[in-house]
Order: C-alpha cells, then sequence, then structure tokens
C-alpha cells in the first residue's frame, strides 16, 4: 500500500440518448432533424460515441500518431437503451466498449470500467416502488447480459436520488453510485463523529459511506463540480493539457489519498464539443506521463482505500436541477432551449396524465396477469431476459418458467406477452427527457407519449377496456407554448404512428411490388409468411396479389391476410387487404385479377379489387416513414436513370460547342449547366459506387471533365460519403490482398482533385488497426511505399517505418 500513489485521476462519462423507437415498430424511423443522418442516435455516435472508442492522438506534426479507446482509461456508464441500438447499428464501436472494459479490469485490478445504468433513464424518487426495482434489476441484468460480470456502480438517471433508491441499489447488490457535490446534505469522519451540513460544499476528493436505514450502506462519490462545468460549458475541452492540468492542481501537495474526478455527459466529448474525444485522450496521455499521479476508476479506488468519511443526501436532489427533481415535475424554472416567454406549467399535469395511465394498468395487469403468471411482477422483472434475446425458443423457454400452469396455448401465450410488453411502455413512458426540455410537444415528449398509447392499446386488445378517452381529455389539460394543449399534438404526430398487424400487412403488400424475395422479408420486429403470392409486370405497371400471415416477434400475435396492390407508375399505387376472405375466395378470384392485368383494363383491375375488397383501399401515404421513402426512392431511382440518359446525350452532343462558349469567354446557359453539373455527379455517383476492382481510366475522365469545366458541386454530401465508403472498402481490400496500395492512393489523389472532403476516420481506423511492422515487412518495394504515400494522405504517422526511404524497410 505504502508504495502506490496517493494521487489518482477518474473521469466519469455519462453516455445515454433517449429511446427514439416507433413503439410498434421497435426502430427508430427518420428524424429529419438530424440531417444528414437518418437519426439523433447515428449523428451523435458518428460524432460522439464512436470517436472516443478510436479517439485520434496527433503527433508534433498533426499526424494521428495512435488510436486511443477512451473508454478503456476512464469510468463511464452507456444506457441500455442505447447499447441496444449500438449493439444493431454499429457492431465494431459495441465490440471496442466490452473490449474496453475487460482491459480496464486487467488494468484496475479486476475492476471494470463500465457502470450499469437504471434502465430507460427514469427519475427515481419520482418512480413508484415496483418500477424502481424493476428499473434496477433491468438495467443489471442489462449489463451483465453485455459486458459479462456484475457491475459495481450503478448511474442514476440525472443523478436523481433519494434513501429508497439507495436501498434498493444496495439490495440488488450495487455498492456505489456517482452523485453532484449539492446532493450531499452533511459528512462526518468515521462513525461516531458529528455531522457538519456542507450545503454543496463537500470535498469530491474522497470517497464516503452513506448509512441507510436498517444498518445498510453505499459508498458515494460527489464529483468536482467546478472542474466538471468547465468541461461541459467553459471550453475547457479545447486543450487536453490544459484539462489534465485543472485535474491535477484540484490535488493538494500532502500526503493525503485523494482523488480528482469529474463526471459530465459523454456526449461533451465530439458532440457537444467537436474533437472533445481527441482532448480526452491528449488528457489521458498526460496523467500517465505524470509519474505523480496515476489514472483509477471508482471500484478499484474503493477497493485500495475503503472510504473513512461517512454522507447523507438531499433526499429527491439531482445534477440538473437547482430545486431537486422539479424539472421532472414542475414549473421550477430550470429549462433548456425554446423561446425565453415559454413556461414549463405543462410538467406537472403531463404526468399527472401519465400517472392516470399507470394506475390503471396496474390493475390491468394483476387481475389478468394472475391467471397465467405464477407470481406477474416478478414475471415482469425477468422480462428483461426476452428484450435482450428474442432467439427461436427463448420465448417458450421464458413462459414455461413463469406460466401459472404446465400447458399454455398459443393465444395464451399471445396475452401472458401481451401484458408484459404493456408494463414496459407504462415504464418507457417515464423517460426523464420528455420533461427535460422547454416544450411539451417536442420530439422527446411525444416520444414517451407514444409509450403511453402503445400500453393503452395493448391494454383495449387484451381487455376490451378503452382507457383513451380519458388520457386524451387529461392532455386537453396539459397546456403548450406553440399549441392549444398537448393533446393537439398527440392527435397530430403520435396516432398516426399506431399499428396493428392490419397496417404492418399493407407495408408487406406494397413491398411485394418490388421485392424478388418476400419470403425472407422482415420488417422491422414483424415478419411474414407467404402462402400465395403473384408478382406481374407490363410495362411500367405492376400487380401483386397474395395471401400472408403477419407475425409480431414480440407479442407473437399473428393474422392472415388476403391482398391486390397495383403500381401505376410513379407514386400511383393502389391497394386493398382483407382478414376475412377465405382461401377459397382468393383463388377463385386471383385468376381473374390476373388477366385483366394483363389484357391492360387497368380500370377493370381496379374494379375487381373494389368489388373483392370493398372501397376502403390505402395509397403510398399510408406506409410506414421509412418505408414510404424506400418505396419513392425506388420510383425516383428509375426516373433518374431515364433522366440520366437524357442528360447524357444532351451533354456529350454539346460537348464541343460548349466548350467553345466557354473557351471565348461565353456564360452557358442554365440549361447547359444543369446538363454538366448532373452528369459529372451522377458519373462520380455511379463510379464510387461500385464494390468491384478501381477503373482508374474511368476516374482520369471523371476529374479530366471536373477540371475542364472548372465545376464547383452544388451539394456533395451524398458524393463525400460514397468517397468514404469506397475507401474505405479499398484499403480493407489491400490488406487481404484483393486490390492494390497504388488503387488505393490513385483514388485519395483523385477525390482531392476532385474537390471533395469525405470524412475518412472509418478508413483511418482501417488502416491504423490493420498495419503493423510484420505486415509492412511482407510487402514489396512498390506496394511499400504506396501504403505509406496513402498513410500520408490520411494525415497517419507509423513510427516504425522510415517514411522516407521504403526500400530500406522493404530490403
Amino acid at each position: 500500500m505504502a508504495d502506490l500513489p496517493k494521487k489518482y485521476i477518474c473521469i466519469h462519462g455519462h453516455f445515454y440518448q433517449p429511446p427514439r423507437e416507433n413503439a410498434w415498430l421497435e426502430t427508430i424511423e427518420i428524424q429529419d432533424s438530424a440531417a444528414p443522418y437518418h437519426d439523433w442516435n447515428e449523428r451523435i455516435n458518428d460524432e460522439c460515441y464512436a470517436p472516443n472508442a478510436t479517439a485520434r492522438v496527433l503527433n508534433a506534426d498533426h499526424h494521428i500518431s495512435a488510436i486511443s479507446n477512451n473508454y478503456a482509461r476512464i469510468s463511464w456508464n452507456m444506457g441500455p437503451t442505447l447499447l441496444s441500438w449500438l449493439e444493431e447499428h454499429d457492431p465494431s464501436t459495441y465490440a471496442r466498449l466490452q473490449q474496453a472494459d475487460q482491459d480496464s479490469a486487467a488494468r484496475f485490478g479486476g475492476h471494470g470500467n463500465a457502470l450499469a445504468q437504471s434502465y430507460n433513464h427514469i427519475i427515481m424518487p419520482l418512480a413508484n416502488d415496483r418500477d424502481r426495482v424493476t428499473q434496477i434489476r433491468w438495467g443489471i441484468a442489462d449489463f451483465e447480459a453485455r459486458f459479462n460480470r456484475k457491475p459495481e456502480g450503478m448511474w442514476l438517471a440525472e443523478t436523481a436520488v433519494d434513501t429508497a433508491t439507495l436501498v434498493d441499489l444496495v439490495d440488488n447488490g450495487i455498492t456505489f453510485t456517482v452523485l453532484a457535490p449539492r446532493q450531499c446534505k452533511a459528512v462526518r469522519h468515521g462513525s461516531e463523529g458529528e455531522w457538519h451540513e456542507v450545503h454543496g460544499g463537500v470535498d469530491p476528493r474522497r470517497a464516503y459511506r452513506c448509512p441507510l436505514p436498517g444498518g445498510k450502506s453505499i459508498n458515494l462519490f460527489f464529483y468536482d463540480g467546478e472542474v466538471s462545468k468547465a468541461v461541459a460549458f467553459e471550453g475547457l475541452l479545447n486543450d487536453g493539457d490544459l484539462l489534465a492540468s485543472r485535474l491535477m492542481n484540484t490535488l493538494s501537495d500532502n500526503d493525503d489519498v485523494q482523488i480528482a474526478q469529474i463526471a459530465t455527459d459523454g456526449e461533451s466529448y465530439g458532440h457537444h464539443h467537436r474533437k472533445g474525444e481527441m482532448a480526452m485522450a491528449s488528457c489521458l496521455n498526460k496523467v500517465e506521463d505524470n509519474p505523480y499521479f496515476e489514472l483509477i476508476n471508482y471500484g478499484q479506488f474503493l477497493e485500495l482505500f475503503p472510504p473513512s468519511w461517512e454522507a447523507e443526501i438531499h433526499d429527491n436532489s439531482s445534477w440538473s436541477c437547482v430545486h431537486g427533481v422539479e424539472r421532472w415535475r414542475s414549473d421550477c424554472g430550470c429549462k433548456t432551449g425554446g423561446e425565453a416567454h415559454w413556461n414549463q406549467a405543462w410538467r406537472a399535469p403531463l404526468r399527472a396524465a401519465l400517472d392516470q395511465v399507470r394506475e390503471q394498468l396496474i390493475p390491468v395487469f394483476e387481475n389478468e396477469g394472475r391467471h397465467y403468471f405464477r407470481d406477474p411482477w416478478a414475471a415482469r422483472d425477468a422480462y428483461i431476459e426476452l428484450i435482450l434475446d428474442r432467439a427461436p425458443g427463448k420465448t417458450e423457454d421464458f413462459v414455461a418458467r413463469h406460466a401459472k400452469k404446465e400447458f399454455i396455448t398459443p393465444d395464451e401465450k399471445v396475452r401472458m406477452l401481451r401484458l408484459l410488453e404493456m408494463q414496459r411502455h407504462a415504464m418507457l413512458m417515464y423517460t426523464s427527457c420528455a420533461w427535460f426540455f422547454n416544450e411539451v410537444t417536442g420530439i422527446e415528449t411525444l416520444q414517451v407519449l407514444q409509450y403511453a398509447n402503445r400500453a393503452l392499446h395493448l391494454c383495449e386488445v387484451i381487455t376490451g377496456d378503452d382507457y383513451h378517452p380519458a388520457f386524451l381529455e387529461a392532455l386537453e389539460n396539459v397546456p403548450s407554448n406553440v399549441a392549444q394543449n398537448a393533446a393537439v399534438a398527440y392527435r397530430e404526430h403520435v396516432m398516426p404512428a399506431r399499428v396493428g398487424l392490419r397496417r404492418v400487412g399493407m407495408h408487406f403488400a406494397a413491398s411485394s411490388l418490388f421485392e424478388a424475395d418476400m419470403h425472407n422479408l422482415e420488417l422491422f420486429n414483424y415478419r411474414a409468411e407467404i402462402h400465395a403470392l403473384r408478382q406481374l409486370r407490363a410495362g411500367s405497371y405492376r400487380l401483386a396479389m397474395g395471401r400472408m400471415t403477419i407475425l409480431s416477434n414480440l407479442t407473437h400475435s399473428r393474422s392472415t391476410f388476403s391482398f391486390a396492390v397495383l403500381y401505376l407508375g410513379q407514386q400511383t399505387m393502389i391497394g386493398s387487404i382483407r382478414d376475412d376472405m377465405s382461401l377459397e375466395d382468393f383463388e377463385s378470384f386471383a385468376p381473374d385479377l390476373e388477366q385483366e392485368f394483363r389484357g391492360g383494363h387497368v380500370g377493370d383491375v381496379i374494379s375487381l379489387i373494389h368489388t373483392n375488397f370493398g372501397m376502403d383501399t390505402f395509397s403510398i401515404w399510408s406506409l410506414f416513414r421509412d418505408e414510404k421513402r424506400r418505396i419513392l426512392l425506388f420510383m425516383m431511382d428509375r426516373t433518374l436513370d431515364i433522366a440520366s440518359k437524357s442528360f447524357k446525350d444532351f451533354y456529350y452532343d454539346n460537348y464541343q460547342l460548349m466548350s467553345t462558349m466557354r473557351t471565348n469567354g461565353l456564360p452557358l446557359p442554365d440549361a447547359y449547366q444543369s446538363a454538366i453539373s448532373f452528369t459529372l455527379h451522377r458519373r462520380l455517383f455511379d463510379a464510387l459506387s461500385i464494390r468491384e476492382a478501381l477503373d482508374q481510366a474511368r476516374f482520369e475522365r471523371i476529374v479530366a471533365d471536373f477540371s475542364h469545366w472548372d465545376h464547383h458541386w452544388d451539394g456533395a454530401d451524398d458524393l463525400e460519403k460514397a468517397a468514404a465508403q469506397r475507401l474505405q472498402h479499398l484499403v480493407q481490400n489491400a490488406f487481404t490482398g484483393d486490390t492494390s496500395w497504388s488503387d488505393v492512393h490513385y483514388l485519395l489523389n483523385a477525390i482531392r482533385k476532385l474537390d471533395l472532403k469525405p470524412n475518412y476516420y472509418r478508413t483511418q481506423n482501417a488502416f491504423l488497426e490493420n498495419w503493423t511492422e510484420a505486415y509492412a515487412s511482407q510487402l514489396s518495394t512498390s506496394s511499400l511505399a504506396a501504403g505509406l504515400a496513402v498513410a500520408r494522405d490520411l494525415e497517419l504517422a507509423l513510427g516504425f517505418v522510415e517514411q522516407e526511404n521504403p526500400e530500406s524497410v522493404a530490403s
């Protein structure tokens, strides 16, 4: 112990995004406010979560000398709902997070850096007893499934805390949590000393033991508020060395064991502060280079230095509301965004409306659940198992373990799963972000209203009891700064998102017009069993008709539909679907419909559809947002192919004339300029999108024309994205020997000549992760020279090779 350093540094990052998935589809639909990204998760991942797993470390020449996984050197938590998104959408970053926890455990005496988090960011002091416990148990189970160990610490949403929450943490095996300094009420040295009220002036340089009722206790860390604030709001992340110095200078020059520790939103490192992840890496390097300081995490610090001080907390306190937890239940004055004159009088009635839903659903869950579950609430606590893994057979195993009787019918299984889903959404509707911002009609609040809608819908499906009108009435009493009340926005934005199996069937029917293999098609959390399908084409017209069973992967509910859908070009689509048409009726009707379609009798086709399906039809405007956009883009691509040929012919037919006019200083008419712009853009995009061997001659011609016309791109986001993806693909192929380093170098030069500025982030990762001294030693002289030229163009510094004389390395 005496040989250990006495001064320690710990940085904690709270990485979290609210759940944004459509409550029925379990996927995030496109969010235009996140453009050019599909949604905010994708955008912030690209700016923050992924870069922190591969943070650039620069040398004196500002070339990348190393890549640092910041998560392996800092304390952090990542919300379970965000981790589930990363696992599916960015598995490489997800794997780096898991590896970082393993590496940190090896470094910090068996204590991993990752902390668990209460499941979906509920303000725990405002939750009822059952929800509070389930949030903790789900957070722990999610953590164990992802990191293969039990969590020592748990991050509480907004660090909102009360004594009951701390007791529940201890009862579930959690040994510590992190709080804001103002959440500390009083401290004392040892268990017999006198309590001293600190009024937020707690010393953050030590750990504390918090006595709890029943002789229990939990360890607490109160982060350094001043330095944390400087990181988040005062530009301290502009210089990593300055951050390191600030942290080290908070510790006294004496023999006391001390820890400098801060906590901020993880999004500070890259999203809120561009290149903040690089500043973090630089800071960590500076600490590691200083022999008088050592990086540590909370778990190891507690093992080495058990707290000799005790602390009491302020119940109902948090880190982002000076009024305690009022930000999530009253118009306390804490706000983010919006207009100066806006108020948050909507917060209290919104919570009251959701509380009403929760209280209505509790007896439904208990009264219905006791017919099927041995213990409904124990089944809810365990339901996280299925949320994490719905692989074939998992549902049946879960139901068998929790069922009240030995044999469960398929309909009973569906009811059991619907009850559990109802309760899941009844917790999701309390996600804290709904109250954090200034306006009740914001996307975060509409999201939780969607969860409430889903819970109420499931209740109605299960019992026939419709509590939705009462909820709407309650929302009419929730004021808005921009609308008459919350009910207006709810009807406009939330109700259209409600989905049933019939509407899902519409989407599969529409997809059958364009999908070649419908048997393997899945749509979000639904799948279809195709019983009969006929896909017909006549020129630009298409007709699809068939029978299918739509199944929910979540509740295992199912329904069989017959459908017919007609596409007449452009955006014109007419479809009908029924769940009460027999197989015999469908088979007798289908040949007549096919005959009329092949005969070109479109009016008769529509008439037959109406006769057999009724007048209740659907169009492309009835589809989900992403599916609607996908089909519209498919249609657009077909028309652009035709336009491209016309523009291309116009471009080449008038090439010499346009060149002559340009040479003689004559301005080109808009029609000529448009032909040049469209043709160059299309040619380059097509060339970049090909995943086959690089056609250098093709790029030469494009570069030559770009230079000839002295062209400037009017919007190049798609080109730069395509260039980044093509280059990453080429680099990966170069390491496997499927392409040459000279091709990679050529493309880099061509991209520069074409005045494109793609994000080379993932290409740099691929290069640095694979380029080793052993790999370089096996290359020929020419390949080594080309590879080093690629590194130079990507601004990578390779310390183990002599870039000026690659021949000496090859020899």
